[in-house]
């Protein structure tokens, strides 16, 4: 059981409403480099990487692909 990346966003938000998504399908998320995405005034110079367990990822990107 380990991380994978699902998709990276230009910002924090975009990543939060990905995630909401993950929520309703009970898929567990971690958002990762959201602190240096805001350092740099969430410009997108530092994408924000959305993370699910390898096991979950086929049903994670069905999920973010239905929304």
């Amino acid at each position: 059981m380990s991380l994978v990346e699902l998709k990276r966003y230009g910002t924090k938000v975009e990543a939060d409403l990905a995630g909401h998504r993950l929520e309703d399908e009970d898929i567990q998320y971690v958002i990762l480099d959201d602190g240096m995405n805001s350092v740099f005034g969430g410009a997108g110079l530092i994408p924000v990487r959305l993370m699910v367990l390898d096991e979950d990822l086929d049903r994670a990107r069905a999920a973010i692909a239905a929304s």
